[in-house]
């Protein structure tokens, strides 16, 4: 793996970071906190890796997700009398690093960040979500660990559930992936190149001429495939329900692993799919989703697909 702290868009966040992996280090017994949700998920599969990984000892708990406490209300989790808490908060608003303040626990929060992209090398601004923090914590504290190895390659998919792409381009989202993609984490594939895609993600696609394309892709050229994928695209551009970033990634940036047949977008829609709504279902399901994929690699490979 390469390292993600020595990449620009956490430069301002590095020594932080490192400040945490210190103190988890130091801990006899670390205390997991994550909200019963998707993201809480990812983040906390991250550390728990590398906690198994580095031999830590930690305990999990999850905390009700926003949608279920009033929303004027503030949530409160107390430092633990023993060990070190570290409580992912995914749910915040964007900080900026100046204005984060330290105390006994270990809080992951999103924080404000840039990156240069293009080939004017224009500074474009985003946000580090709690998953790819976790995932660069995790790295640092057990950095050729199995587990963390085995969970590296969903290090952009917090992102990828961010409101960001609803709206424009996300140039965190992006600069990952093709961190990821260089060091051999993943490798990006356009749509009809993935043999299983959730056939609910893309409103308006029309899976018989998707599954035509799919037998014809392997003989067509550059100039062809452009051709194609863009009148496959057309009709989905008429539903305002996918925005025009989110549907492009979709369409011809999907991202897969190994010889696994499910891009890693699918099982996240998947996963939350199969969502259910009771605060305690919740916290049970999202209990055994991380055992889960911990003990396989994959998040959600059971699915209605195209392919």
């Amino acid at each position: 793996m390469r390292s993600l702290l020595e990449t620009s868009f956490f430069v301002e966040s590095k020594d932080r970071l490192l400040n945490q992996v210190a103190r988890i280090q130091q801990a006899p017994m670390i205390h997991l906190h994550a909200p019963s949700s998707l993201a809480g998920v990812l983040a906390l599969g991250q550390l728990e890796a590398a906690c198994l990984d580095a031999g830590l000892k930690y305990r999990r708990r999850f905390y009700p997700a926003g949608h279920h406490r009033p929303r004027d209300e503030v949530l409160t989790i107390e430092p633990p009398s023993t060990g070190l808490g570290v409580v992912i908060l995914p749910e915040e608003e964007t900080w900026n690093l100046a204005d984060v303040k330290e105390d006994e626990l270990v809080r992951l929060i999103p924080i404000a960040t840039q990156v240069q992209l293009g080939a004017q090398n224009r500074i474009h601004h985003g946000a580090l979500d709690c998953v790819i923090q976790a995932s660069v914590l995790a790295s640092c504290l057990a950095p050729n660990g199995r587990r963390v190895r085995q969970m590296r390659p969903f290090s952009s998919l917090g992102l990828w559930l961010r409101g960001s792409l609803d709206t424009t381009i996300d140039p965190i989202y992006t600069a990952v992936n093709m961190h990821l993609k260089e060091e051999g984490s993943i490798r990006l594939a356009s749509l009809p190149e993935v043999k299983k895609a959730y056939s609910g993600m893309i409103p308006g696609l029309a899976e018989r001429r998707l599954k035509k394309l799919q037998t014809a892709w392997p003989e067509m050229d550059v100039e062809q495939r452009t051709q194609a994928l863009s009148e496959l695209a057309l009709p989905c551009l008429a539903d305002m329900t996918l925005s025009t970033p989110r549907l492009e990634e979709l369409l011809w940036h999907r991202m897969l692993v190994g010889d696994v047949e499910v891009d890693l977008a699918s099982q996240a829609f998947a996963a939350q799919q199969m969502w259910p709504n009771g605060l305690n279902e919740e916290r049970l399901h999202a209990s055994k989703l991380i055992d889960k994929w911990l003990q396989t690699g994959h998040l959600q490979i059971e699915l209605e697909a195209t392919g």
